[in-house]
Order: structure tokens, then C-alpha cells, then sequence
């Protein structure tokens, strides 16, 4: 098996998760959502995706305060996922605290959308 440069970051990431991370992945894991299976902190090409799901092509990331000076590499990052074919749904951790059922109608939004796409 090889294995990827990213997969030891990815899995220190999955330990040390934060407790927005874990809130969200309360809803997507074991196939909760639209019995879809989402990966957590998964490499993707030069990245580690916050939640994937490689099936039909979603990733959610989660950005804190520190991404409110990073919007330029947030941006290149997203259009390099989205040329390999990906959706990148951003959201504030403010969102997934004050508002989850919205994030995860939203999700569920797209998924739908990318289902009815590829069938």
C-alpha cells in the first residue's frame, strides 16, 4: 500500500480534531447523511479536506478565525480541488454552532443536486 505524504498529517488531524469538527462529524458519520460515507481530514491531491466525500464529489470545510487572513490561499485551494472535480462547500465554525441544521440543509442541497447531476 503506498502511502501518501499527507496521511500522517491527516491522521494527527483526526486526533486532534476541534470541537466544531466533531460536532459536524457527528451528523456525517457512518452514512447519517443521505447514506453517503464521508471521510475526515482526508488527503486530496496537496491537501487534507476537512470532510469528503469522494462518492459524488462534496467537500465541506470548516474556517475559523484563522481563515479570515487566509482567503486568498482558501481561494486557490478551492479552485484547484474544484478543477479535480470536487464541490468545496465552505462554512464558519460560527455557522456550525449557531446554526447546524442550516449547514447540513445546505449540504444535503448539494448532494441532491450532484446526484441528480450524475444520474
Amino acid at each position: 500500500m503506498v502511502v501518501n505524504r499527507l496521511t500522517p498529517i491527516a491522521r494527527a488531524l483526526r486526533r486532534n480534531q476541534t470541537s466544531t469538527e466533531a460536532r459536524l462529524w457527528s451528523v456525517l458519520r457512518n452514512r447519517q447523511l443521505e447514506g453517503l460515507k464521508f471521510r475526515r481530514q482526508h488527503p486530496i491531491g496537496s491537501y487534507v479536506a476537512d470532510f469528503c466525500c469522494e462518492e459524488i464529489g462534496p467537500i465541506v470545510e470548516l474556517d475559523g478565525s484563522q481563515h479570515a487572513e487566509r482567503q486568498a490561499q482558501d481561494g486557490q485551494r478551492t479552485l484547484v480541488l474544484e478543477d479535480m472535480k470536487y464541490l468545496v462547500l465552505r462554512f464558519w465554525n460560527n455557522e456550525i454552532t449557531e446554526a447546524l441544521d442550516g449547514v447540513i440543509e445546505q449540504i444535503v442541497t448539494v448532494i441532491r443536486a450532484a446526484r441528480d447531476t450524475r444520474h
